[in-house]
């Protein structure tokens, strides 16, 4: 599942800073973020992180200041851990409702499936 940094901010009520089309497909460690994930900055003591971090949006808490450029998109709200949490909750209610769209699978007698 993939969503953009419009919906994202859309269902957190949050405020972007860079790209609104910009996507993400999985939640990450904002050390470990890279292209299409999304990660989130609640904590004064890690916004180092957010100078080096490759993810493409970052959930930032409105009470961090940022003194340089980043690369992510940023979406500002006023409390970046709840938003997350929230964000994550929907994200795995999105996986359920997929995983009970699949009624039945067959696979061929000619399909060859490795280790």
């Amino acid at each position: 599942m993939q969503l953009s940094a419009s919906e994202i901010a859309g269902y957190i009520n949050g405020t972007i800073e860079g790209d609104e089309a910009v996507k993400v497909n999985h939640p990450a460690k904002i050390e470990e973020g890279k292209t299409g994930s999304i990660c989130f900055l609640a904590n004064k003591k890690y916004v180092d992180h957010i100078y080096n971090t490759n993810a493409s949006i970052v959930l930032i808490d409105e009470s961090i200041e940022i003194n340089k450029p980043v690369k992510p998109t940023l979406i500002w709200v006023s409390n970046a851990y709840s938003a997350f949490t929230s964000l994550l909750e929907q994200y795995q209610k999105g996986l359920n409702n997929f995983v009970n769209e699949i009624d039945l699978a067959f696979i061929t007698k000619s399909a060859i499936i490795g280790e």
